[in-house]
């Protein structure tokens, strides 16, 4: 008999892992998805066009929640955890619900998960989400076009729609972000490449996102997700470290392994650390993978009009991900807003509309901060209700997109950006002149 087999996932990685390990596999049965972190990705099915001839009816997408009943009622034989950005100890709890349910345990094989590729690939990970990834990323990119080459990026997958339709995503322009409907998630992710000059891909299935970017590109970079591993096999990898968070590169899953596979770690926001945080990463680092190159770098943060926020009180808008699963106290929104003599940072909690009470709910910590979480039209408006509700005198957007072209904020706003500086040598332009 097959064995049944239940993939933890979060819209990402789950799908992946199924399609390189376990799709077309007869001595295997995928009876189950469960789904985590992002809202509204469950009670649907993973499509039998993209799950293949021997799922007719395809496979259903549960709450995490249910875990333990999905695994007696389906007789599941084996739990593979396959998401990203979590603590082992979160680990350690799903292996003993699922144990205790009946059923093995254990995270995903990741040699499967690797595609080879047919064009030279750099991967761009991280150790946390809201490490810097993204900015190095667009350095990166910036730099390949200025020595010639023809660059397309691959993004990390964000499926949280119609996922036959969302199979195969290129975006060229920001209408095709209208077009494939994104969420503000997907937006701040591929918007600033498409701005810088640059085609994305995205979607569900890799190999056949692959096959499509291998035909425009001289070069694909791999821009991450939270701080998963990539999808494919990387002639370059580079690994975002936060100084910030020292300790995580060896306390969340999993970061061990991008430091692993590093040829270079970026140790990052060192601007902002203190020395002995950042000499803690650079040791773990070390340890993990003594023959990588390290390599230190300042975030850069600016903000266009730090004027309006001297001594105003202020709501802070920062990108979501980071400060939900990412864990992050603060983002750039923050650092600009103390820096331009911001009198207060106001606290949204008592404005909150709709679904982002069910978000501070579920993220405690986040604290006097926004996150600018848009999953679907209901948040993107509760989003907007909750900003113009705030009793604030300015707004400070700390989001990788302009927020005032997605929404109607009412209030005097501030727009920041934040990139990557390095500041050892190698440089990022002398290790890609190498590559």
């Amino acid at each position: 008999m097959a064995r049944r087999v239940l993939i933890m996932g979060a819209a990402g990685k789950d799908f992946h892992v199924f399609n390189t390990t376990y799709r077309g596999n007869p001595e295997v049965r995928v009876v189950a998805f469960t789904a985590a972190q992002i809202p509204n990705i469950d009670d649907r099915r993973y499509p039998p066009e993209l799950a293949g001839p021997e799922y007719p009816d395809g496979i259903p997408i549960e709450p995490e929640e249910e875990l333990a009943d999905i695994i007696q009622k389906q007789k599941v034989d084996e739990v593979i955890f396959a998401y990203s950005d979590v603590s082992f100890n979160h680990i350690a709890e799903r292996e003993k619900t699922a144990i205790n349910a009946g059923a093995k345990f254990r995270t995903f094989d990741i040699e499967p998960t690797l595609l080879p590729t047919g064009v030279p690939l750099i991967a761009v990970c991280a150790v946390r989400t809201g490490a810097g990834k993204s900015p190095a990323a667009r350095l990166i990119s910036r730099i390949l076009r200025e020595k010639g080459r023809k660059v397309v990026v691959i993004r990390h997958p964000m499926p949280y729609g119609d996922l036959v339709a969302q199979r195969v995503q290129r975006f060229a322009t920001v209408e095709d972000l209208e077009k494939h409907d994104c969420t503000i998630e997907e937006m701040e992710e591929y918007e600033p490449h498409i701005k810088n000059g640059f085609v994305v891909y995205a979607g569900v299935d890799y190999a056949d996102i692959l096959a499509e970017a291998e035909k425009e590109a001289e070069v694909i970079l791999w821009d991450g997700g939270n701080n998963d591993t990539p999808h494919y096999r990387a002639k370059l990898h580079i690994t975002i470290a936060d100084s910030l968070r020292p300790g995580d590169e060896l306390k969340y899953f999993p970061s061990i392994t991008n430091v692993q596979l590093a040829d270079v770690v970026i140790v990052n926001k060192v601007n902002q650390a203190r020395q002995e945080d950042i000499e803690t990463v650079i040791n773990n680092c070390r340890e993990i993978n003594p023959k990588a190159v390290i390599v230190r770098a300042n975030s850069v943060v600016s903000c266009d009009n730090p004027d309006l926020l001297k001594g105003k009180r202020v709501l802070v808008v920062e990108d979501g991900p980071t400060l939900t699963h990412g864990g992050m106290k603060y983002g750039a929104g923050v650092v600009a807003a103390r820096r331009a003599g911001a009198a207060e940072l106001v606290d949204p909690r008592p404005f909150l509309v709709g679904s982002l009470k069910d978000t501070f709910e579920k993220y405690p910590g986040i604290g006097t901060l926004l996150p600018a979480v848009g999953y679907g039209d209901e948040q993107v408006h509760d989003l907007e209700a909750t900003i113009n509700a705030t009793d604030c005198d300015a707004v400070v957007v700390g989001t990788p997109i302009n927020l005032n072209r997605i929404i109607k904020i009412e209030k005097p706003s501030v727009r920041v950006t934040y990139e990557i500086e390095e500041i050892d040598a190698p440089d990022l332009e002398e290790l890609l002149v190498d590559f």
